[in-house]
């Protein structure tokens, strides 16, 4: 068996407990996870919600949200001069 033939066979149920053993870094016996262990959970992991779980569910998924055409975001923002103090000169 291979690692995706043993990725396809996690159950839901098993997958939830990686994941918590991941955030708790036990196993549900109480016994702590080696750091090899934890390394090949969160690969385990990963590659299960890469096959089985939607985007927004998986670890680590951002929302970055959508922005309309022409709408500027936050990190969009350019001040002018009104909001730059008079030591500080943009260069375009």
């Amino acid at each position: 068996m291979n690692f995706l033939d043993l990725i396809d066979n996690i159950t839901p149920a098993v997958h939830e407990r990686l994941r918590t053993a991941i955030e708790i870094g036990r196993w549900p016996d109480g016994t702590r996870l080696t750091p090899e262990q934890r390394e090949l959970v969160m690969q385990a992991v990963i590659a299960y919600e890469l096959r089985h779980v939607p985007k927004e569910e998986r670890v680590g998924y951002i929302d970055r949200g959508s922005k309309a055409e022409g709408e500027m975001c936050g990190d969009d923002h350019h001040p002018n001069q009104s909001d730059t103090p008079d030591n500080v000169r943009w260069i375009h």
